[in-house]
């Protein structure tokens, strides 16, 4: 529907109008100020270059539509005693938001010195996009802000995420219309058929098309609003239309769209929430178009500006040397008639603050957008319920996952009334041998459903969507407003979400330098269905570099850990869900796997994070070693406990020690990495002059890269996956990588002084065995007998 303006203007007065009108005036005012000056805040005198900033930088396009967004959420806000918070999409609408933020008083009360007033203004403005100051973006100083806007495609994910567990939380989502091209945008509009009317919160969508991008115009924009309206439609949604370029016109229209839209919000949930409907709501869209920089100057240098994308970033460019761009600066700062906006004393007058809510109802200071404050701890039962029995090692197996399902499935269950946990996942739970959660929750869905379905539940917390990208957003929603969760994903996929986490981890970065933020729960993803088992898939899902991309960060940000059994995945996991303002990448397998550690040695050895596992070894205590073997990995290490065997058999004499590594942080330098180990300690487990065989679950060369600077680094010789995959058998996988236990009993023998010549034969059997084995999966289609029934007997 196209909102009626004749109809809207019954539903304000003309003192709520006047009121309405002169709040974003004022926000369009501040906006552009900060963009601009440097002095003279309030014009009382002529604006001269020297009041102007030697370099301008920001937005000014999205800034209007943003403040008219905000001015009429804040009306409803007040008027209905909403919960609420906003998603800014635009990232480049940074002036607004913080225009507005200073306008309500939040700003001041998260930095004191930017105060409400003349000279607090002044700062404000100078600090925008200056040195010292803060970003052109809403970002993480943003009071009231839960998304980065340095990057689009993430709000609408973002905002559903922020709803999920939050009943009487109502959540805008302004969505430009460069962000709506976006893939992972494109995607977000079917998280409606997630959100559960009786246990989440609403989303109202309001997609603002001014038009243009950076240079570009946009395709929605483009569209023909009935087009535009069918696509909404298509998605499931139920769009109201606003638009004008006429100020007064514009703000009734806007006023009823709002009150439209939330009326139906409200009838939605009571029919779900009192009378039991099962319905899925059709939840309202607002489609805003206005002017691209509406309200600046309409031309420039004889080049229209306004309503095209010459008003995207700054429409006078030339203001400090050109006395034409200055005095054009100065007619639009006064066309927003700060004298009736401002007092003399710099302080917004009461007028503009009419529409304003009080207290955590501001936008900037809702706690949603702070959600360490909102935070709880999480009810982790002891492990010791879920661990394995390890009488000796290596004489079990499980499915490391599988184990990992079952304590989910208790924090899902111990988290029902309060609902604040959910795991979030590209339709692969069950896949990856979590599905002992289905029992506590099943898969949250309101679309149709058939006989032949299973697990799905309308109030259900697992989230599965074959979006990754969604998956990422809905979790980073549910964090940042104080919740806990976990994103399990095959591992070659998790590169999807590679820029995502990037934006993440800034944020996370970026907040521990401010005292206000509070810690939130820890972003953690379950890596599995990895390089070494892809029976069914092959090449086209064998990539572990998303483990590379995330050591590449913030150290004090990230943290990666291989778990190489199910007891050291318990720890691991218990220790990334206590954990706060982290990104952790836990990577275990769901095959079948050896059971090393007993939970009491699990603990230990996941605490200290890399450490010699002496019973496999052949140390004695009067030397050092002649060789390290080590692993980080499951896989991994399973060839090296394999190769130590060999090496027991077939080179008695051989001291070997055998270090895993859980860790992988450890192996930094612990002035790089918080977790990273000092030389000395480096030193005493790998040795500084004894050749080191490291088995690693990916790329060899990250070992490298992060021990580089150690002494004993030219000794450092490292195995892993060289980009070399296919459908195959699991034991082919390492073979072809030479990552198998032959090839490294061999590199032991070609590294180790004195056994080149010593050990030719038992080398020579090594590698018979190699060629032995291609044969034989080409014939019988499996391993080898003495790899497929392998065990360990040390």
């Amino acid at each position: 529907m196209s909102v009626d303006t004749q109809q809207a203007s019954a539903r304000l007065t003309a003192e709520e109008l006047s009121a309405l009108d002169a709040h974003w005036r004022a926000a369009n005012y501040l906006a552009v100020g900060q963009i601009y000056l440097m002095a003279n805040p309030l014009l009382t005198e002529p604006l001269r270059p020297e009041h102007v900033k030697p370099r301008l930088l920001g937005h000014w396009g999205t800034s209007p539509g943003l403040n008219l967004v905000h001015t009429h959420f804040n009306r409803v806000i007040k008027a209905r005693d909403l919960d609420a918070l906003c998603i800014w999409g635009p990232g480049h609408g940074g002036p607004a938001v913080l225009a507005n933020a200073w306008l309500e008083g939040s700003y001041t009360e998260t930095y004191p010195d930017i105060t409400r007033d003349a000279p607090g203004m002044g700062r404000l403005f100078k600090q925008f996009s200056f040195p010292g100051g803060v970003p052109s973006h809403v970002a993480p100083e943003t009071p009231g802000s839960i998304h980065e806007g340095g990057e689009l495609g993430y709000a609408l994910s973002h905002a559903y995420g922020a709803a999920l567990d939050n009943p009487d939380l109502v959540v805008a989502c302004v969505i430009g219309d460069g962000e709506a091209e976006t893939g992972p945008l494109a995607a977000s509009w079917h998280s409606n058929k997630f959100l559960d009317p009786v246990n989440d919160g609403a989303v109202l969508p309001i997609l603002h098309l001014n038009g243009y991008k950076i240079a570009n115009p946009t395709v929605l924009a483009r569209l023909p609003e009935s087009e535009l309206d069918e696509l909404l439609r298509g998605y499931g949604h139920d769009p109201i239309h606003v638009t004008g370029d006429d100020p007064m016109a514009v703000h009734r229209a806007m006023a009823e769209a709002m009150d439209t839209a939330l009326d139906r919000i409200a009838a939605f949930q009571r029919a779900a929430r009192e009378n039991g409907s099962t319905e899925r709501p059709r939840w309202p869209v607002i489609v805003l178009r206005t002017p691209k920089g509406w309200t600046g100057p309409a031309e420039v240098d004889g080049l229209p500006v306004e309503g095209t994308w010459r008003a995207h970033q700054v429409p006078l460019a030339a203001v400090r040397d050109n006395p034409d761009h200055l005095r054009q600066l100065e007619n639009w700062m006064r066309s927003y008639r700060p004298e009736e906006l401002f007092d003399q004393d710099g302080r917004p007058r009461d007028q503009v603050l009419a529409c304003v809510p009080e207290g955590t109802r501001r936008l900037g200071a809702t706690p949603h957008a702070n959600g360490g404050l909102l935070l709880r701890e999480l009810p982790l039962p002891p492990l010791e319920k879920y661990a394995v029995d390890v009488d000796k090692p290596g004489a079990t197996l499980h499915e490391p996952t599988r184990v990992l399902g079952d304590l989910l499935e208790d924090v899902m269950a111990g988290t029902a009334d309060r609902r604040d946990f959910r795991l979030v996942g590209p339709d692969e739970t069950a896949s990856n041998r979590l599905q002992a959660v289905y029992k506590a929750s099943g898969k949250a869905w309101q679309a149709q459903t058939l006989q032949v379905d299973e697990d799905l539940d309308r109030h259900g917390r697992v989230m599965e969507i074959l979006s990754e990208h969604t998956c990422q957003g809905w979790l980073e929603g549910y964090l940042l407003t104080g919740r806990h969760g976990l994103f399990s994903c095959y591992e070659a996929f998790a590169h999807i979400v590679d820029s995502m986490v990037n934006q993440h981890i800034k944020w996370l970065r970026t907040t521990r330098s401010l005292p206000w933020r509070a810690p939130i729960a820890s972003l953690n993803y379950l890596l599995t269905s990895h390089v070494w088992r892809q029976d069914h898939n092959g090449f086209s899902h064998q990539d572990p570099g998303f483990v590379d991309h995330i050591l590449n960060k913030s150290p004090e940000a990230v943290r990666v850990y291989l778990p190489p059994d199910a007891n050291t995945l318990l720890s691991v996991a218990d220790h990334v869900l206590r954990s706060r303002d982290y990104v952790n990448v836990v990577v275990a397998g769901k095959q079948p796997c050896y059971d090393w550690l007993s939970m009491d040695q699990a603990t230990v050895h996941c605490a200290r994070g890399a450490g010699v596992w002496d019973w496999a070894g052949t140390e004695d205590g009067t030397r050092e070693p002649d060789v390290v073997l080590a692993c980080a990995g499951d896989v991994p290490t399973q060839e090296v406990l394999a190769a130590a065997q060999l090496l027991r058999r077939n080179l008695p004499e051989l001291a070997v020690r055998v270090v895993n590594v859980v860790d992988l942080a450890r192996l930094l330098p612990a002035e790089e990495h918080p977790h990273g180990m000092h030389d000395a300690q480096y030193d005493a487990l790998f040795t500084t002059d004894k050749p080191v065989i490291f088995a690693y679950h990916g790329y060899p060369w990250l070992i490298h890269r992060l021990a580089y600077r150690r002494v004993g680094h030219d000794h450092l010789h490292v195995r892993g996956y060289k980009e070399i995959g296919t459908t195959t058998t699991p034991f082919d996988m390492v073979v072809r990588n030479d990552l198998d236990r032959y090839r490294l009993v061999m590199d032991v023998i070609d590294r180790v002084p004195g056994f080149a010549v010593r050990a030719a034969a038992v080398r020579q059997r090594m590698e018979d065995t190699r060629l032995r084995h291609h044969a034989w999966i080409r014939e019988h289609g499996t391993d080898l007998p003495e790899v497929a029934d392998w065990t360990w007997d040390g």
